[in-house]
């Protein structure tokens, strides 16, 4: 049995060895497949959006129309809807950035869901805010820390009114477990500084939470007043006075900067691109820890421009940035700068890059290989700079940083590859993880052919040898580490029926073809990240690429088609870089070496998600490991010294410059090298240096003298059109600009055109590319850099570098120089758009206007419309509710030029191919002005003129005037500056040419609602209007009124009116005591009245209508040519007086009629006679207290304009004038008189600035618009000059509101006492409206007859237009009850401690009521008893009462605003941003004016006994 047993034993074993060779024998991992497995799936809508989860095969996408989310867990084999998510509310999917297992899909709304398990489960999550559908959000809705993967920004949007919403950023520190709280409003991005792993401020508690957010101006401001705010505890207060914990980092060293415009993270830097007024110039800060900021330095032949430069994939220790330098848009070039390690000093690495249109560069590294990098460049550049040629395109490749370049080559022979300007699939064009495969879709011979014509090329050796791969253009992908390369064929039409796939580095290719007879059109191939796995996704069409008639999303799985899973002896060894030898090469102090699959190897390395990690080895120091210290720059082979050398702490402490110490070499080892240092000196070894070196050199001392140059225009000339090219605060270039050409008026004869760069020291003739004559010179009225000159003939000149290069464009048509009005209209934000008006002609004298739109400055064009009076760009960044591409135009409704053909107004929110709407018929003309745009209409049947506002520039509202404000004709409407978020509407309702006025109608925040703001306002023929805003400060309006309104007869009597509140009341112009010479005038008055005040001569009667009163850079001053008297006399009889306290008081400074220019922002004020003879101008350096005359002259001349720039930054002035029948300029230069720029400290007393705040005469605490500002000016006694521009609004406190922050509303007129009573007859504005207006409001009130001023940001206090009974808004009944309900504790106090104070406030007043209450004693005893009871007890009882009627509103107040203040719209809101307050006031400011619709008829004048609805003209309002 025994034996038995053995034997059997033994069978049994064999028998088992026998089944487990077949079982291994027939597994499938034994056996290679024949193929990959190839899985389709069809889908209805384009798969939008494929994502990986990183290290997995799990894969989320979601239909492009259908918003559904699928995900699948194989790799795309298989696919399920997300579960828990509501499908048809998904409106985005956004990947964790950081975390590989966490997903979002966000809605339109404020409820999204989440999941933490890569999709398998959903849940909800809350932001309040709405998710933003801003065009420049969309893609950036939430920002996330790189190190802290719970924290997270989420941008989304509040809509205080429909289509208008601002940006608002929430945050959360859970991953949203609790809902998000309010971060900031009014932004414009915010970004942890931690959003890269590369980047940390140095210290762990600011990485840990720090926020950079752009923030915006106001609602209305322009990108020229965003600021950059940083903050350790997310925005909120740290202490009970409620100060927000923000501040603004120091960028340049002069404090705080405006204008920012975009934040970057790049690798271990910051950088942010910063864009100034007048200029398409930008300024690039760098920073590597958010503390310590400096200006990158570009080569001055490069400057960064808005839209012109990219940032490209940059390494951990350079910033790689190109920069467009072609004049050509059409065919854009650039030239690619490389940054030394903290990204100061910029160089070139290759001139004439690729760019196409939209700044995206033919530039790409090599994947995880340090030193190489692929640019495409234009090799005939010159002939496409002169627009003689297309560009021809080389590829070119470097493998030591860009220091040099070579072709790319199979064999001898060039290849040129496709780039980032043509993507044709998604992720890096050439490369991937994979060590060293490379692929590009390109063509042999002289340079790269269309992409149809191209074929793949393949290199394992990180692109220096190549070979050709299948013929035509393919989408392909990367596996298993490079050990599958995958090929699907390019093609328009749906007629792919295979892919093609190599195992061998692209040596030999395999084919196999799609399931069931497939036949696609392929849209994306992508696999994981690291390009691992063994699995691949494709996206592909039915039907055409234009034409799609379904989609489908293609399984590749590449798993078993190997036997073998790789060893030791499939592997190589494979350097990144080698040298012409093959020796391993070194880039920044360190070979490069992976170990990767051999490429006849037939096995896979089946490492899923598990990244090639290169093994490093030091090299030996060499020069190229070094490069120039910090402030010192490279010339040659040297780095020379940029700036003061830095001396080691302790070092020239003392006054000897021959003192020596030891400082740097000029060179260091670049951060981040890791190279060995052998024996001997290394070039970063410091070297003694003179304590002189160390120290900047003082500046050269002032001459104390003024100096001037004059220069003469040859020529039959009696005047001068001139036009100041400023530069930009940001601008590199020096240099003040001037462009300016002679003529003569009667004969219209004009001279050459000329140029300075001096301020007018030195004047050279233009170099124009064309004789053709010039007609009008426009400069670009937002980038002062740039200016227009026009000729007759279809030929523009052009600048866009302030003069100094002159090229040309060609328009289709002519301009139609009958009439009276610029053929070319500009976009805000886009310098380079372009819309140009063209005559076009039918037959003779059957022309019209053609509207053309260009993007490139005129290389291009498109037609908008035909038969157009005008066109104009509506959109702009600073208007985020309206599309930022809008035009509206003007034409007739027909193409024909009958009189029966009316207008219409038509706009188009569809760039690039615009197709016009109506919006509008029977349209008179059209006005912008600030956020408005406002429409005159002409009612046909009854004649009427009507007027429509509009926000957007699609939907208009009438305007409601105030009862019997009607315009019974068709004449014209004058839109003027409204810059504080109203539209001031001047309508004539005097039309007799000679004693032309009208009203002054002000609008309510959004255009429709006006008031009466001033009547009898003086216009002239032209309706020009004496009405100007003091610029620099906020609400501050002169004007000229008409007393003798009945009297046709007699000349018009004028007066000067001034309002320091937006015209919601108006005074006179307090007189001065005494004239120039002490002597008092023929009257007096403290304030000025009817009888006697200061009066202005105004806009209306100016010779320049560019001239103002005032400048934004001289706050609070003014001056005015006038007289002291009752009403305003003749301009001969005039005297200069100025204010320097924004009118509150004024002085006489010079007997007779002077002009005025500002400089060195207010500091310099001279004044010259205007069309006198004289030889000196007057100046005064403090403000107007003293005055002192030059002499510019030997021989009397005649001076006819005085200027400088327009911001008052300079310190240079230009006088035009003549003598005899020559004229000339002369320019006179106060720069000797100040060595010493000015310096500002916190302390007031050490500081060369004060702060001055300016006063509301009815208002002595100082608050303006709900808030007190203080402005920042140059004290008086200081002998010193302004070395960069202040930003002259230093601090803003919100007030308590009061009287003077509200306004008469809507059929409401003010009486003499200064309340607002409804119009008899009349009904007030639905207040329900703001239910309608607000959704979200859950309240209205009673009408009270008072509204806001749209310009105060006034809080709590005395909120007139809420004194009446509130209601709840429909649908809000529950919350609105909820939050005024009062507890019981609350009534119980509400009840019992009135009638408590009232008890004590009664017994007081019998204790006190002899002897405490101020009795009027004439030396005897009063009659009167008060202990009897007669007296006593009514006293009592009427000292409670009253004491309760007292206590009751203070009371009432007190629990309302306790109640009010728990009952915000964002949890944790907060003032200084934390709340939501749209509407604060914008700092921006407009001078320009615009009038329109002149036409024929006559208006009613206004019943004055109607009354004036925001002011009364009688001395008791002032």
């Amino acid at each position: 049995m025994r034996a038995r047993g053995a034997s059997g034993a033994a069978a049994s074993l064999w028998s088992s060895i026998f089944l487990l060779t077949a079982l291994l024998w027939t597994t499938p991992t034994v056996y290679a497949k024949n193929g990959p497995t190839i899985v389709a799936k069809n889908f209805e809508n384009p798969p939008n959006n494929l994502n990986y989860f990183k290290g997995s095969n799990v894969v989320l996408f979601q239909e492009a129309y259908g918003n559904t989310i699928w995900r699948s867990t194989d790799g795309g084999a298989t696919w399920s809807k997300a579960d828990g998510i509501e499908h048809d509310k998904a409106a985005a999917l956004v990947m964790h950035e950081y975390d590989p297992k966490r997903a979002y899909v966000l809605t339109r709304g404020n409820l999204h869901w989440k999941t933490d398990d890569q999709g398998e489960t959903w849940k909800t999550f809350f932001t309040d805010a709405y998710t933003s559908n801003s065009i420049d959000t969309i893609g950036r809705w939430m920002s996330f820390h790189a190190d802290d993967h719970d924290k997270i920004l989420f941008t989304g949007m509040d809509c205080p009114f429909p289509d208008l919403c601002e940006e608002v950023v929430m945050y959360t520190k859970n991953n949203f477990e609790d809902d998000a709280k309010f971060l900031r409003g009014r932004t414009q991005g915010c970004w942890w500084a931690k959003s890269s792993p590369l980047f940390t401020t140095g210290d762990d508690e600011k990485d840990k939470q720090r926020i950079l957010c752009i923030v915006r101006g106001g609602i209305f401001s322009p990108q020229e007043d965003n600021r950059l705010l940083i903050s350790d505890n997310f925005f909120s207060a740290e202490g009970a006075d409620g100060v927000v914990q923000e501040y603004e980092p120091d960028l340049n060293g002069n404090g705080a900067i405006q204008g920012i415009v975009k934040l970057v993270e790049v690798k271990k830097f910051l950088l942010v691109a910063v864009t100034s007024r007048n200029t398409a110039e930008m300024a690039l800060f760098v920073t590597g820890d958010t503390v310590k900021w400096h200006r990158a330095v570009f080569p001055r032949d490069h400057p960064i421009l808005e839209s012109s430069y990219t940032v490209l994939e940059s390494t951990n220790y350079s910033i790689q940035i190109d920069v467009r330098t072609s004049k050509r848009l059409s065919n854009p070039m650039g030239t690619l700068l490389t940054s030394n390690s903290n990204g100061t000093y910029f160089t070139r690495n290759a001139e004439h890059t690729n760019r196409n249109l939209e700044s995206f560069v033919d530039f790409e590294k090599v994947s995880n290989i340090q030193g190489i990098f692929l640019v495409n460049q234009v090799d005939n550049w010159k002939e496409v700079e002169e627009g003689k040629a297309d560009k021809k395109i080389k590829t070119r490749i470097t493998f030591d940083d860009g220091r040099t370049f070579e072709s790319v080559k199979t064999g001898d022979e060039e290849i040129h590859l496709h780039s980032v300007t043509e993507m044709n699939n998604v992720g890096p064009v050439f490369s991937s993880p994979a060590p060293g495969l490379v692929m590009g879709n390109g063509n042999h011979g002289s340079h790269l052919k269309g992409y149809w014509e191209s074929h793949l090329y393949i290199s394992d050796d990180a692109g220096r040898t190549w070979i050709e791969g299948p013929k035509g253009p393919h989408k392909y992908e990367f596996g298993d580490q490079g050990s599958i390369l995958l090929a699907v064929k390019d093609s328009e039409e749906a007629d792919v029926k295979n892919i093609k796939y190599s195992l061998d580095h692209g040596k030999n290719w395999e084919t196999a073809e799609l399931p069931e007879g497939l036949s696609i059109s392929p849209w994306t191939l992508l696999t994981t990240q690291d390009s691992t796995s063994l699995k691949f996704l494709l996206t592909a069409r039915k039907g055409s690429r234009a034409s799609p008639t379904g989609f489908y999303v293609i399984s590749i799985d590449f798993e078993g088609l190997h036997e073998n899973t790789c060893k030791d002896n499939d592997m190589e060894d494979w350097f990144a870089r080698v040298d012409d030898d093959g020796n391993a090469s070194c880039v920044m102090g360190h070979t490069q070496k992976y170990h990767r699959r051999k490429k006849d190897a037939m096995c896979f390395i089946k490492q899923e998600f598990k990244d090639p990690a290169p093994e490093s080895s030091p090299c030996d120091c060499t020069k190229a490991d070094f490069e120039c210290d910090f402030n010192f720059v490279q010339d040659g082979d040297e780095c020379k010294p940029a700036g003061p050398i830095q001396a080691p702490e302790g070092a020239c402490k003392g006054d000897n410059p021959d003192e020596k110490f030891l400082g740097s070499s000029g060179w260091r080892l670049i951060p981040g090298n890791v190279c060995k240092r052998t024996g001997g000196d290394q070039k970063d070894k410091q070297k003694e240096w003179s304590c002189s070196d160390a120290k900047s050199s003082p500046n050269a001392p002032g001459s104390n003298k003024i100096e001037h140059v004059q220069f003469p225009f040859d020529g039959d000339f009696d005047r001068f059109d001139k036009h100041y090219l400023e530069r930009g605060d940001l601008d590199s270039e020096d240099g003040e600009t001037i462009i300016a050409r002679p003529y003569k008026m009667v004969a219209r004869a004009a001279g050459d055109v000329f140029v300075t760069h001096d301020h007018g020291k030195n004047w050279t003739k233009a170099k124009l590319p064309g004789d053709e004559g010039i007609y009008a010179i426009i400069t670009h009225p937002y980038v002062k850099d740039m200016a227009f000159l026009l000729t007759r003939e279809k030929k523009v000149f052009y600048t866009v570098d302030r003069g100094r290069h002159f090229d040309y464009f060609e328009p289709r048509d002519e301009p139609d120089t009958s009439l009276n009005r610029v053929p070319l209209a500009f976009h805000p934000d886009r310098p380079d758009w372009l819309i140009w008006h063209g005559k076009k002609c039918r037959s003779k004298g059957d022309c019209y206007l053609e509207a053309s739109l260009s993007t490139d400055r005129g290389d291009s064009w498109e037609t908008i419309k035909r038969n157009v009076i005008k066109c104009e760009f509506t959109g702009s960044s600073a208007y985020k509710f309206r599309n930022n591409t809008q035009i509206l135009c003007l034409a007739r409704a027909r193409e024909d030029n009958e009189d029966n053909n009316p207008s219409q107004l038509l706009y188009s929110d569809e760039f690039p191919k615009y197709k016009m709407s109506v919006a509008l018929e029977n349209v008179i003309d059209f006005a912008t002005m600030a956020e408005f745009i406002v429409v005159a209409t002409e009612n046909k049947t009854e004649g009427t003129l009507n007027a429509l506002a509009s926000m957007n520039g699609r939907d208009y509202a009438p305007a409601h005037f105030p009862f019997n404000f009607q315009v019974p004709h068709t004449n014209a409407y004058t839109v003027l500056d409204s810059s504080t978020h109203a539209v001031n509407l001047f309508v004539v309702t005097e039309e007799e040419e000679n004693h032309r006025y009208g009203s002054i109608l002000k609008s309510n925040s959004n255009g429709t609602s006006y008031v009466l703001s001033i009547a009898g306002v003086n216009s002239d023929k032209s309706y020009y209007v004496d009405f100007e805003k003091m610029l620099g400060l906020e609400g501050v309006v002169v004007v000229n009124t008409v007393e003798n309104k009945g009297s046709d007869s007699e000349p018009k009597k004028l007066t000067t009116r001034i309002s320091h509140n937006d015209g919601a009341e108006w005074g006179f112009l307090p007189p001065p005591g005494r004239d120039l010479d002490g002597k008092e005038f023929s009257c007096s008055s403290k304030n000025g009245d009817e009888s006697c005040a200061l009066h202005i001569h105004g806009y209306t009667e100016r010779a320049d209508h560019g001239k103002t009163y005032s400048s934004e850079s001289a706050v609070g001053i003014m001056f005015g040519v006038g007289n002291v008297g009752p009403i305003l006399g003749d301009p001969k009889d005039a005297d200069t007086f100025m204010t320097a306290d924004a009118g509150l008081s004024w002085k006489m400074v010079k007997k007779g009629s002077w002009t005025w220019s500002f400089g060195d922002q207010g500091s310099i004020v001279v004044l010259a006679q205007r069309n006198t003879r004289s030889r000196s101008i007057s100046y005064s350096l403090d403000r107007g207290e003293t005055w002192n005359d030059y002499n510019f002259s030997d021989s009397e001349v005649v001076i006819t304009d005085i200027t400088t720039l327009r911001s008052g930054s300079s310190r240079n002035f230009l006088l035009w004038g003549h003598q005899g029948d020559k004229l000339f300029t002369v320019n006179i230069d106060f720069s000797g008189l100040a060595s010493e720029p000015c310096k500002d400290d916190e302390d007031r007393e050490k500081s060369d600035y004060e702060l001055w705040s300016p006063q509301h005469p009815l208002q002595p605490n100082g608050c303006l618009f709900g808030h007190r500002n203080q402005y920042l000016r140059k004290k008086k006694d200081r002998k010193c000059y302004n070395s960069y521009k202040l930003q002259h609004l230093y601090n803003v406190e919100n007030c308590e509101c009061t009287r003077q922050d509200f306004e008469c509303d809507y059929n409401f007129e003010m009486d003499n006492h200064g309340h607002c009573g409804l119009v008899e007859g009349l009904q007030p504005l639905d207040p329900e409206q703001v239910c309608k207006d607000k959704p979200d409001e859950i309240e209205y009130y009673e009408p009270s007859g008072f509204r806001r001023i749209p310009l105060t940001t006034c809080k709590g206090g005395f909120e007139a237009d809420k004194v009446l009974q509130a209601h709840p808004c429909p649908g809000h009944e529950e919350e609105f009850e909820k939050a005024r309900g009062i507890s019981g504790v609350g009534l119980f106090f509400a009840i019992v401690l009135p009638f408590g104070f009232a008890s004590l406030a009664g017994w007081w007043v019998y204790r006190n009521w002899q002897s405490k209450f101020g009795q009027i004693r004439l030396g005897e005893q009063s009659a009167f008893n008060s202990d009897s009871p007669w007296v006593k007890y009514p006293v009592v009882a009427v000292s409670a009462v009253v004491a309760v009627i007292g206590a009751m509103p203070l009371l009432i107040g007190s629990l309302w605003r306790s109640v009010s203040s728990s009952v915000d719209r964002f949890r944790g809101a907060r003032d200084s941003g934390g709340r939501y307050d749209w509407l604060r006031g914008s700092q921006r400011r407009y001078t320009t004016r615009d009038s329109f619709a002149r036409g024929r008829g006559d208006y009613a004048i206004v019943d004055e006994d109607e009354g004036e609805l925001l002011g009364d003209d009688s001395d008791d309002e002032v």
